[in-house]
């Protein structure tokens, strides 16, 4: 169950990164009809999907250490 938790985790992280590389700004609207843009940093994209490996990397390891 964790090994999931932390691979869905890392795969939400490096495909949010990914989006954030390929959009320059988005555009929010909520229930009230009020906009609100957003536009992510230079750096987002690259420490979102570093970030994502990571985790993805980590959940592989952890069959092992629970055997140990």
């Amino acid at each position: 169950m964790w090994r999931s938790l932390f691979l869905a985790i890392g795969i939400f992280c490096c495909t949010l990164g990914v989006e954030c590389m390929l959009i320059e700004s988005a555009v929010v609207i909520n229930r009230e009809g009020a906009r609100h843009q957003f536009a992510p940093p230079d750096w987002a994209p690259w420490i979102l999907m570093s970030v994502g490996a990571v985790v993805m990397l980590y959940s592989f390891t952890i069959p092992r250490r629970v055997k140990d």
